[in-house]
Order: C-alpha cells, then sequence, then structure tokens
C-alpha cells in the first residue's frame, strides 16, 4: 500500500492508495542534481529522522544494523560479483561495525571508500573484457559456469575473478553462436560443409570459427557501451544506491528516492502509460516485469510475462544491447519509443528459458484496465455465471469525475444482475493492488454494514475501516479468484470477504503477501531552508500494517484460498517472503463481525471435495503439475556447460520439455461466452474495440483454472439450491 498525498510532509484528508510497485519506472524529463557534501548530508539527515519517526518498525542503529547495511550496498553495488574480490571486502570489512557511527555523525567514510574501490574494479574489468575478446574460445573443452549469483562467493583475487570473467563472456558467446544454429554444428574445420539445401532458413552460411569471430566481436562492442555506461554513472546514483540500501533494511518497500524517481513513480502510478505497457522494476543489476497493463501491446502480443528478466532490448532489426547493470531510467528509455515502431525484447523466463519477443509499441488503451464483464454458461450445467474481471483497484483522486473501480464494480454488477446471472466470478488474478477507499466500498457491496480491514500505525490503536451502507447490492453465490501476484488491496478484498464467509476464494497456494502500507516524504518540506541543494528527494515509507477482520495479518502469509488449484508457480517462492527483510506476519484481537446475506460455510466442505475430485482426474491439471516441477527443476539448475555439445543438448531437452507444455488447455470453442447486452453497442463502434474484445473471450475460453472456478460456481449455486429447499 502506497498513500499517495500533494508534496508536503503526511498531510492527511486524502484517500489512501495501495501499490505493490517497489521500483517502477516510465521515463520522465532527468531533473538536475547538485551532488555535494552538504547535500548528502541534508538527504540522510532527512531520511533518518523520517525513519525514526514514522516508520512502522523503527530500527536500533547500532551495530548489527551496521552489518546489514553493510551487506545490503555491497549487494546493491556488485550483486553479481564481477568486481570486488576478497582483498577489496578485507579493506572495508574495517568499516562493517561503524557504518552506524557514521550515520549518527553524518560522515562517509565507508560510502566513499566503497565507492573509489567499485569505480577503480570496474576500471581493470573494463581492461580485462577486452584481452579476454582478443582470442577464440575452446568450446571442445568440457567446464561449465555458476549463473546464479547468490550461489557465487567473491573472487579470491584478480586470478579467479578473471577466470570469471573469462567464463561469463565464454558463455554469452556461446549462446550467441548457439542462437544463429538451427541444425546440428559441424566443429572440425577439416569436415566437409553440408550442402547449402539442407541448410534451413536462418542458418547462416558461414563456418563455426567465422561464428564465432563475429560472435566477440559483438560482445566486445556490447561490452564497450555497457562500461560507457558505468563509468558515467553519477556520484549522485551511487548516493542514492546507499540510502536506499539503509532504507531497505527496514523493509523491502521503504526507499529513498531521487527526484527523477519519484517522478517516475507517479507516472506509474497513473493512467498515463505508453510504450509496450509493462511495468519495469530493478533487482540488484537485472531488469524485471512485475506487471503486464491490461490492453497494452504487450498484454496483447501475450509473450511477455510478470517475472520476465529483460537481458537485451532491440530496435526493431538492429542489434541487442545488453541491459544488465543498466540504470532503470535508460532501460524503460530504450523499451518506449513512437506508436508504431517494434521493439525486440531479450528475456529469460522463469523456467530459465530464453527467448525473444518482438513487441509493435502503441498507445496503452486505457479502458482496458478498468472492471469489465462477461456472461458464461457454465460446462456441466450450463448455469448462467457473471465474470468480472479486475485489473487493478483504480482511482483518480486529482479529478472530481475521475475513474473509480468501485463505481465501475457496481455498475458491471447490475448488468449482470439485469441479465439473471444466477453466480458471480470476480477475477482479481495479479491485481497489485490501489485505493483503500474503493476497496472498502466495493466489498461493501456484497455484505450488511460491518467491519472490512484494520489498519495500525505503530504503536497505536488499530482504525477499523468499515461498510456503514446497510444495503447490498449483489447476496447470491459469489467467488473471488486470486493468484500469486493478487496483492494489497485484492487482499483486503479477499481476506474479508473470506472472513465473513461471503464468497469462496479460489486461487494459488497464496495471494502475495503485500500487508503494508507506505507514504512518501518530501525531504524538500521537512528540510527548512537549504534551498540551493534542493531537490532533496523523497523517502516512501512504511507506516502502517493493515490486518483482517479476524486479527491476523495478510503480511508474508497472503490469503490462503479456501480451493487451491495447481499452477506454473506453485512450487516456487513468489512473494513478499521472497524480499530481505521483509517485515514478519503478526496479529491483532478481532473485531466483531457478522453477516446474514449468502454464507458459504454450510456447502464448503463439499464445493471443496468436488472440486479436488475434479482436478485429481483432471489430464490438464496432470500437466499443469507437471510443468510446475518443471519450472521448478529448471530454476534450481543454475550450472551450464561451456562446451558446445552439452550446451546444445541442455537447450535441445529445455525446448522439446517446453513444447509438451506449450497449449496445455486448448479453447473451448462450445463454452457460451458472450458480453452483457448493454456493452454491445460502445463494443462495435469501434474495430479495434471489437478486436480487443475478441481477445478477451478467446482468453476466457482457454483458461484452465477459470473453467474449474466456472465448475466450483456450478457447484455453490445447486448446493445453495439444495439447503434453502432443506430449510423450507
Amino acid at each position: 500500500m502506497t498513500a499517495r498525498y500533494p508534496r508536503t510532509m503526511f498531510k492527511t484528508g486524502k484517500p489512501v492508495f495501495l501499490s505493490l510497485i517497489a521500483l517502477t519506472a516510465i521515463v520522465a524529463a532527468v531533473m538536475p542534481w547538485n551532488d555535494s557534501h552538504d547535500k548528502k548530508v541534508l538527504q540522510l539527515t532527512g531520511m533518518m529522522e523520517g525513519l525514526r519517526q514514522y516508520h512502522y518498525q523503527p530500527k536500533q542503529v547500532d551495530d548489527d544494523f551496521s552489518l546489514r547495511v553493510y551487506d545490503f550496498f555491497l549487494e546493491n553495488l556488485d550483486g553479481s560479483k564481477r568486481f570486488f574480490t576478497k582483498a577489496d571486502l578485507a579493506a572495508l570489512e574495517v568499516y562493517n561495525t561503524s557504518i552506524d557511527d557514521q550515520i549518527n555523525n553524518r560522515t562517509f567514510a565507508f560510502y566513499d571508500e566503497a565507492t573509489d574501490r567499485y569505480r577503480k574494479a570496474v576500471d581493470k574489468a573494463a581492461d580485462w573484457y577486452v584481452k579476454i575478446l582478443e582470442q577464440p574460445f575452446d568450446f571442445s573443452v568440457s567446464e561449465d559456469i555458476e549463473t546464479n549469483t547468490d550461489k557465487l562467493t567473491w573472487a579470491s583475487d584478480d586470478t579467479e575473478l578473471y577466470d570469471r570473467w573469462r567464463a561469463q563472456l565464454k558463455y554469452e558467446v556461446l549462446y550467441r553462436i548457439y542462437d544463429q544454429l538451427q541444425e546440428p554444428l559441424v566443429i572440425d574445420p577439416e569436415a566437409e560443409p553440408a550442402p547449402s539445401d539442407e541448410r534451413t532458413e536462418t542458418q547462416p552460411d558461414k563456418s563455426f570459427e567465422e561464428l564465432e569471430s563475429e560472435a566477440r566481436e559483438e560482445m566486445r562492442e556490447r561490452y564497450e557501451e555497457w562500461f560507457k555506461r558505468i563509468k558515467a554513472t553519477k556520484s549522485s546514483e551511487y548516493f542514492s544506491t546507499y540510502l536506499s540500501s539503509i532504507a531497505g533494511i527496514y523493509d523491502p518497500h521503504t526507499q529513498f528516492f531521487e527526484p527523477v524517481d519519484k517522478a517516475n513513480f507517479d507516472i506509474s502510478m497513473s493512467n498515463k502509460l505508453e510504450g509496450i505497457g509493462a511495468r519495469l522494476q530493478t533487482e540488484k543489476d537485472e531488469t524485471k516485469v512485475v506487471s503486464i497493463i491490461p490492453g497494452g501491446p504487450a498484454w496483447k502480443q501475450k509473450e511477455l510475462e510478470v517475472n520476465d528478466v529483460i537481458l537485451k532490448v532491440a530496435q526493431g532489426s538492429e542489434e541487442p544491447v545488453v541491459v544488465a547493470g543498466m540504470n532503470i531510467n535508460e532501460v524503460v528509455s530504450m523499451v518506449r519509443g513512437k506508436k508504431g515502431t517494434e521493439v525486440r525484447l531479450t528475456v529469460r523466463k522463469v523456467d530459465g528459458t530464453v527467448k525473444v519477443i518482438a513487441i509493435l509499441r502503441e498507445e496503452v488503451i486505457l479502458d482496458e484496465g478498468l472492471a469489465k464483464s462477461l456472461i458464461i454458461r457454465t460446462p456441466s450445467q450450463q448455469d448462467r455465471v457473471g465474470y468480472i474481471r479486475l485489473p487493478r483497484f483504480y482511482a483518480d483522486f486529482e479529478s472530481k469525475d475521475g475513474s473509480s473501480c468501485a463505481v465501475d464494480m457496481a455498475r458491471e454488477i447490475e448488468k449482470l444482475k439485469n441479465e439473471n446471472v444466477q453466480g458471480i466470478i470476480i477475477d482479481l488474478r495479479s491485481n497489485g493492488g490501489g485505493s483503500l477507499r474503493d476497496v472498502v466500498t466495493m466489498t461493501g457491496y456484497f455484505i450488511e454494514s460491518g467491519p472490512i480491514v484494520q489498519v495500525q500505525a505503530r504503536g497505536g490503536k488499530a482504525n477499523l475501516h468499515e461498510d456503514r451502507d446497510p444495503s447490498v447490492l449483489y447476496d447470491g453465490p459469489l467467488i473471488i479468484l486470486v493468484n500469486e501476484f493478487s496483492a494489497s488491496a485484492s487482499e483486503i478484498m479477499a481476506a474479508a470477504l473470506q472472513d465473513y464467509q461471503r464468497a469462496v476464494i479460489v486461487g494459488s497456494n497464496a495471494t502475495y503477501g503485500k500487508g503494508t502500507v507506505q507514504r512518501f516524504l518530501d525531504l524538500d518540506n521537512a528540510i527548512s531552508g537549504n534551498n540551493l541543494h534542493k531537490p532533496l528527494g523523497e523517502v516512501k515509507l512504511t507506516i502502517q500494517n493493515f490486518y483482517r477482520i479476524n486479527g491476523g495479518s495478510t503480511q508474508l502469509k497472503g490469503v490462503i484460498p479456501d480451493i487451491v488449484l495447481p499452477d506454473n508457480y506453485s512450487l516456487l517462492d513468489i512473494g513478499e517472503k521472497e524480499y530481505d527483510y521483509a517485515l514478519p506476519f503478526s496479529e491483532i484481537n478481532p473485531v466483531v463481525y457478522d453477516q446474514k446475506v449468502y454464507r458459504t460455510d454450510k456447502i464448503l466442505p463439499d464445493v471443496i471435495r468436488m472440486s479436488q475430485n475434479r482436478v485429481d482426474q483432471s489430464p490438464y491439471f496432470q500437466l499443469v503439475r507437471q510443468n510446475a516441477e518443471r519450472f521448478k527443476r529448471q530454476r534450481d539448475q543454475s550450472v551450464f556447460p561451456l562446451q558446445i555439445d552439452q550446451y546444445k543438448q541442455m537447450v535441445e531437452t529445455r525446448k522439446a520439455e517446453a513444447e509438451k507444455y506449450k497449449d496445455i488447455y486448448p479453447a473451448n470453442a462450445s463454452l457460451s461466452v458472450i458480453n452483457p447486452a448493454q456493452d454491445l453497442v460502445y463494443i462495435q463502434a469501434d474495430s479495434s474495440r471489437i478486436a480487443r474484445n475478441d481477445d478477451f473471450i478467446q482468453a476466457v475460453r482457454k483458461d484452465l483454472h477459470l473453467a474449474e472456478t466456472l465448475e466450483i460456481l456450478s457447484d455453490m449455486i445447486r448446493l445453495d439450491r439444495q439447503y434453502v429447499r432443506s430449510r423450507k
């Protein structure tokens, strides 16, 4: 949850805004930055005072804190372990328990020494890569490389670090060579090449030696640009990393923002999204996709996914640029572009496979991010069911007549009621959160008046957010569909309706597990005067925790669905628990709550049993379970061969495995999916709307988890009828 306020220090009176995004960047104009010792003192002073006064769980700034900052800053500087050696660490360790004293005294000895050594290490590595790439690699030698930097230790000395660079460059050259070839390779230079008519269309008519030489030259050019970017990094960017390393010890959502980063954050939280329609986030020196904007080019193209790591970016058919270690603003500026132009992203999937995805840039259609509904006939019982997809809990707080997901949800429910649906499914999968005001209002549509969520500040009494409207907009069978990426406001709604036993929650093992509230502190307003050094930036602080009405938190644990369906990520650790220094799960006293509208308690055991029987007998869900095992196996495999035949065999095996699960659930053409009559005029007025609507319906027909959810709702409808009859 992130509270959005004007640029004043914690003004009240505006609705709280929830957000899952940690560091999202949409290109904005770079603001001038005055990097001076006095400015650093002001920034550190303002941030530490804000953390002391307002953070939900303030830390004792002591030797233990110092050790954590020491490790975290070095990880943020050199998380890939490409530059520092144990000798560097030995020189820096003299500061590992004195950083707290430096913070309190507003001195920067550790920061200065660490960044100075980092710059020198970069200069050293910049000479190494040129030397390494001068000579051909021997791909007949059996050796391998560890690609998971978390499993690596720091290199003992320059000799070991040099060899690590050699292996890394060899791996990238090998990948480039393999990428050019579709037929078995003949490495022996004495061997006769295959006839041209036996080559595939993409098979280059070049010898292995020529391909290897070209790949090394390409790597040399790419690394030349990469090192130029690193060496051009401003001191202010290093200091921003240092401040965020200090802030990150408090929790993963507490962070320092340079003015340009805060501007980017504001853009990312608005409806003004352009380009390919994807939000990006940096983790160590990698750029990861954190969300796909519904209706945008990436969403329609359907290959780019949340958690994909972007390795390279190319403008159309131009040579791709490696983006590892690149500033997030630079990556985003490369990904964005004029409408109608193409960008090609080389991404690493969760299962470890590497794929090139071509996306045609265009303007993101904002109405695709809004709530919308369909009417579906369930496959077995032919019940008439309403389906509502809500991509996020949006709200425009700046405009009097701005969009509100609660208003739109009410409109969709009324449409479905007019169509005489017998049950409703609300799809909150991959919904990362949004407006607390709207989620409270929306949850109230399904219950009589009562508490929805408790929000507690540090050391204070929990503030209860309630539905005060006794009317019930919809009182029939209800399912909330969630997954691992349903977070914040999504978790509030699912948790409240589960506690009230008002809805059956269906989804993955658990939701994301983000149960905290953030707010921005503008350092310019926190520190008076000193206009010469402003703007100072802002700090995003975790100031509150939210709790279910039963007293439990969604922090770390998320919401456990009543019915868990297997999915591709079920064996992976995904969510808040992945972060360093995530706040712990906690509980407070429950509040009194009850409701007499439709309840699930009488029918839930039977509904769970029937769903489990279907899932156990479903060949499709068996494939999903096998695919989850493949995801886990390939994600855990981080050692890759550098011998050409072994590498080729590994890649081909992975491709063959992936092909088996390419289309786990084919489209169910017999499934009746239609739009509410009220929407038809709007949809049919524009050809692009017709196309997007067709894509929406086609996606619903291919949705395995939604298909089982429809069966669950049919069970609920039938059992509810039986239960009503038994009471008469």
